[in-house]
């Protein structure tokens, strides 16, 4: 009689199930439930995958990625044929622990006699992919990596290759405009770039994202150790302000909303905790839905005004140098172990059959070398560095 009661009762709360509703989603044990709580309701955490990923979402991070590397090991071979001996300077030489200021003007760094007397403009082209020295490539490529995964992901990799392209092209722009006659690079510009689209995506998508403290915090972060990187030689921190500021008119203009992708019924990523579903996802693409076309038209026409008048002042000639006197401290602080010296090195040659000492006319340092059959241009490196 027990049995056939429980029969019963089971069979009764069958019959009594809504027909048509469908069981709820079930999630891989590895997802935390309690987790699933804490996301107010529609939004979405910026540092965390709102669909299940899938490798070809960041080919075009990837691809950046290898032609930096192979530029790199460009200008690495070049600086090793160059100097006979040594793939990286000493840091003495180059305190990123890279090339010589020689090799940096063979493979295409931007210095202003270059662009005045020698209209070599094809280094805007070839600039934005070189690197000062090793330090700098690891660190800028790292946080490029770490932000371009996520706007790659959110935006899709066309919108984000058009505005690293344009950033990085109206950086190596802004750096005419303030380059003296040191070589610089300016890789940099391109991950200002990204930072800006960042923070343009946070403010136009601010009541979307939930993890927006997080999100601010990592830009400012990797903001503030790019920039005082830059403070070094051979990075050029106006690059870098120019492409972020680049970067932020283009995202208000090409951002418009992130890629939300409906997600399987039973499955779930591991952070895929950001994205509700029914009446959430509902509201969530609403809000997305909505934009701002003031915005974009603003964004648009500032950046064509900026971008104007950057070509103009370099076919002008123009030196911002001649009017500011204090931003040469933007680009390269002065220090005893580096030059930031961008005024003609002069040096009296002495050499012996196996030395060679050279006696710079500007301080009267001295310094003595185990070598005697270098190139002149190698010759100016020794000479900048002692002066």
């Amino acid at each position: 009689m027990e049995g056939e009661a429980s029969v019963n009762k089971l069979h009764t709360q069958i019959e009594i199930k809504p027909q048509g509703q469908e069981p709820p989603p079930t999630y891989s044990s590895v997802v935390d439930n309690s987790e699933m709580d804490i996301q107010p309701e529609g939004k979405l955490p910026f540092f965390k995958s709102r669909y299940r990923q899938r490798a070809s979402d960041t080919w075009l991070i990837s691809l950046l990625v290898i032609l930096h590397l192979v530029a790199f090991i460009t200008t690495t071979l070049f600086n090793y044929f160059s100097t006979g001996s040594v793939f990286f300077q000493p840091l003495s030489e180059n305190p990123l622990l890279g090339p010589s200021a020689s090799t940096l003007d063979k493979v295409g760094a931007l210095r202003r006699a270059f662009l005045v007397q020698n209209h070599l403009n094809w280094r805007f082209f070839v600039c934005p992919w070189l690197h000062a020295g090793i330090i700098h490539f690891a660190i800028n490529i790292s946080c490029m990596i770490f932000i371009g995964i996520h706007l790659e992901r959110d935006y899709g990799p066309l919108r984000i290759g058009v505005i690293y392209l344009l950033s990085a092209f109206f950086g190596s722009l802004v750096c005419s405009l303030f380059v003296r006659n040191n070589p610089v690079v300016t890789s940099s510009g391109a991950l200002f770039g990204l930072l800006g689209t960042m923070l343009s995506g946070l403010i136009r998508n601010w009541k979307v994202y939930s993890s927006k403290g997080a999100a601010l915090a990592a830009l400012i972060t990797v903001l503030a150790t790019n920039f005082l990187l830059g403070l070094l030689p051979y990075i050029d921190n106006f690059a870098n302000i120019g492409a972020f500021i680049s970067g932020l008119l283009l995202g208000f203009v090409l951002l418009l909303t992130p890629q939300i992708r409906q997600m399987s019924k039973n499955k779930a990523g591991l952070f895929e905790c950001g994205v509700k579903h029914s009446k959430s996802t509902i509201k969530l693409k609403q809000k997305l839905a909505l934009d701002r076309p003031i915005l974009r038209s603003i964004s648009l026409i500032l950046f064509v005004i900026l971008l104007s008048g950057c070509l103009v002042a370099l076919f002008l000639g123009i030196d911002i140098n001649h009017y500011c006197g204090w931003c040469r401290f933007i680009d390269c602080i002065p220090y005893k172990r580096w030059n930031c010296n961008d005024g003609p090195n002069t040096c009296e040659i002495m050499k012996s059959n196996s030395e060679m000492t050279l006696t710079c006319l500007y301080n009267g340092n001295t310094r003595v070398f185990p070598f005697t059959n270098i190139s002149q241009a190698r010759i100016n490196d020794l000479c900048g560095m002692i002066c």
